[in-house]
């Protein structure tokens, strides 16, 4: 099954996002084909103020798992995060 993880900053933590980017991109990179699609969101500047990853998973606690192993939800970056199961209907 497909998850759609939409991870939103908290105000502010762009220096969390930056000190953390390395490593978030590596665990990216470990997940392998578990990661279908992965990109931040920007705001009307053009700054990184987010995240969307679809993750394909067995059940959305594999996909819970998964997230609470991120850099960035381990610095503590995220004001919200939603997780979502997802059907790719095209594309």
């Amino acid at each position: 099954m497909l998850y759609v993880l939409i991870c939103i900053d908290k105000p502010g933590a762009a220096g969390i996002r930056q000190a953390n980017r390395k490593a978030h991109l590596e665990h990216l990179r470990m997940a392998g084909e578990a990661i279908v699609q992965a990109g931040p969101f920007l705001d009307d500047a053009g700054e990184m103020c987010g995240s969307m990853i679809v993750y394909a998973a067995a059940n959305r606690g594999e996909a819970e798992r998964w997230l609470r192993d991120d850099p960035y939800e381990k610095a503590d970056l995220f004001e919200s995060v939603t997780i979502r199961s997802w059907r790719r209907t095209v594309g």
